[in-house]
């Protein structure tokens, strides 16, 4: 072997322990099953497109612009849809195992979504809005969180609803919808059961935006690779 491309490989080698280096790791918590236009991650001031199959992170920011529309896909199977123009930041996740987590915290900054519950125990999950804090057991939920209010609608299961710093309201029927109103620095929260919005329309506007999949199946197929020498074994790296 060339001394050339002894030296190549040996960066190749350098980078790849680079890349897997525990202690800079990123923590994938989940893929994007769907994506429609501009969907993104937002770091500071710097975003990035995502495209189905892409990993989402901790701690991340996504976004949907205009006419836009995503699936994610969390590790427990959680299905987590967002309609246009809508911001979610996974706040915090603490895995239990390989497919649930023990501790999960999504919030709604801004926009309409769907939220699915996956495998984890239901008091893993914390949802919140600027406004709202949102239990759930067993659920299918549309959220719509816009400046100085919050509506939350139950599809299916049960949730408990609190105003941020004040009451709860307990949603227990389909159709059982919570409306929070911020007015002059002046919390409420009201019940309903006749809701003046749903996530249905997003749900008819895009195929595949409201199915609800595994994880597994949220992947894409990858096509076996081809044996180019290109060393995907790590021999040449001493593995």
């Amino acid at each position: 072997m060339h001394v050339r491309h002894v030296l190549f490989v040996s960066a190749l080698c350098f980078a790849a322990g680079l890349a897997v280096d525990p202690a800079h790791a990123q923590v994938r918590v989940g893929e994007a099953a769907v994506i429609q236009n501009e969907v993104v991650r937002v770091t500071g001031s710097a975003s990035s497109q995502i495209n189905v199959g892409d990993g989402v992170l901790r701690d991340e920011v996504v976004r949907t612009g205009q006419d836009s529309a995503a699936r994610l896909v969390m590790a427990d199977s959680t299905n987590l849809s967002l309609g246009p123009s809508a911001t979610i930041k996974l706040d915090r996740t603490v895995f239990d195992d390989e497919h649930s987590y023990r501790e999960i915290a999504i919030r709604l900054t801004t926009g309409a979504f769907r939220f699915v519950t996956g495998h984890s125990e239901k008091a893993a999950y914390k949802i919140t809005t600027p406004l709202a804090t949102i239990g759930v057991r067993g659920t299918v939920l549309d959220v719509l969180s816009l400046r100085g209010r919050t509506t939350v609608v139950l599809q299916e299961g049960a949730s408990r609803v609190c105003a941020t710093g004040g009451p709860c309201i307990e949603l227990t029927q389909p159709g059982d919808t919570a409306i929070i109103t911020s007015t002059g620095g002046r919390t409420t929260i009201q019940k309903t059961n006749n809701s003046p919005w749903t996530f249905a329309a997003n749900c008819a506007a895009l195929a595949g935006l409201c199915t609800v999949t595994d994880l597994a199946d949220a992947r894409p197929t990858v096509t076996p690779p081809v044996d180019d020498g290109s060393d995907p074994t790590g021999m040449l790296c001493g593995r």
